[in-house]
């Protein structure tokens, strides 16, 4: 079981990725950065709806600077959601600025509620770390997922993925009469898939959520990555396969009594063409996002060679000795897709 014993230091962005999130309007100047969020002067340990702390803290700002700071909210949701419309915001105010104690980051997480119908929905503060920014373009050109996120200097702006946390749905819906095991195994497979081929690490439970979508006679899943600081960094093959991680025990157990071998390496050969299909449409966009990646350090050049080797022996080839930094690792990766 992969296990990731030190805590991953934060990138800074660098120029060429700079101008790779301006060229692609993920760049935006915005009214308050994830500095000014550390100045609230008071907070409050946050529990769920079972009475159990959460290790969020709803946080609390001087009353002089309250009403600056939810506006600057506002404004930013606005960016995030309507291309800076502020008319969507008429109806809405920031119910709520929450931090993680616990994330690598500290993240806030801001609630907005609609006033009409007391509906939520959530956005994310972060410091900026360029691995994780790579994930999530990644993500957004590899992946059936959309992703929005802005970036402004050296913070971060995330939009919520929804969806029911893995380790949530393993605990209280896999035995869910209605669950159909087969198209959820073969998801898990599918994502596995993707983690891979484009070196996402970290997928426990914890850090992806399912999607679940009734139709008419079925139940279909989508099973989204909501963590993407590991995107490339560490040098072990098993961090970036979520069928080794041990909290993904119950899927995996699943899947071995419902599929067959054959089924999944079906299932991985759909994916890998998926993804290649995608590559082809996006072949500009990879390419100028690859073109920083590759020359970006993003990982100790020790994570590099031992993550190289394990991939040379993976797909029994020399194909990657080539490469000297993360990027060229995925940019090889990506390649092999033609290949297998």
């Amino acid at each position: 079981m992969p296990i990731i014993s030190k805590k991953k230091r934060a990138y800074p962005i660098s120029g060429p990725l700079r101008v790779y999130l301006e060229q692609y309007n993920r760049e935006h100047r915005l009214p308050i950065q994830y500095t000014d969020l550390l100045r609230y002067d008071n907070s409050a340990s946050l529990f769920d709806k079972r009475d159990r702390d959460t290790l969020w803290e709803t946080v609390y700002y001087p009353a002089l600077e309250t009403d600056d700071i939810l506006l600057a909210l506002k404004t930013i949701y606005a960016i995030l959601k309507a291309d800076g419309d502020m008319s969507i915001t008429a109806h809405l105010t920031i119910d709520r600025v929450d931090l993680c104690l616990y994330g690598n980051t500290r993240p806030f997480r801001v609630r907005v509620r609609n006033l009409v119908n007391d509906n939520f929905d959530y956005f994310y503060i972060k410091n900026a770390d360029a691995s994780r920014i790579y994930g999530l373009e990644l993500e957004h050109i590899l992946s059936p997922n959309r992703i929005s996120y802005l970036t402004s200097g050296q913070t971060l702006i995330e939009e919520h993925i929804a969806g029911i946390p893995g380790d949530m749905f393993f605990e209280q819906q896999m035995h869910d009469e209605d669950m159909n095991p087969i198209r959820l195994c073969k998801e898990f497979v599918k994502f596995n898939e993707r983690c891979f081929v484009r070196l996402l690490g970290d997928m426990h439970s914890s850090n992806f959520v399912v999607d679940i979508t009734p139709d008419f006679d079925e139940v279909y899943y989508r099973i989204r990555a909501i963590d993407f600081d590991q995107q490339s960094y560490e040098g072990r093959k098993s961090v970036y396969m979520p069928q080794y991680y041990r909290q993904n025990q119950p899927i995996i157990d699943l899947g071995t009594s419902c599929l067959t071998p054959e089924s999944v390496r079906q299932y991985q050969i759909e994916e890998r063409s998926l993804v290649a299909g995608r590559l082809r449409v996006e072949q500009a966009r990879i390419g100028d996002l690859m073109a920083a990646m590759r020359v970006d350090e993003i990982a100790p050049g020790a994570n590099v060679e031992q993550l190289r080797g394990a991939l040379n022996r993976h797909y029994r080839t020399s194909h990657f000795d080539a490469c000297r930094t993360m990027g060229d690792l995925v940019w090889h990766s990506l390649d092999m897709l033609a290949v297998h």
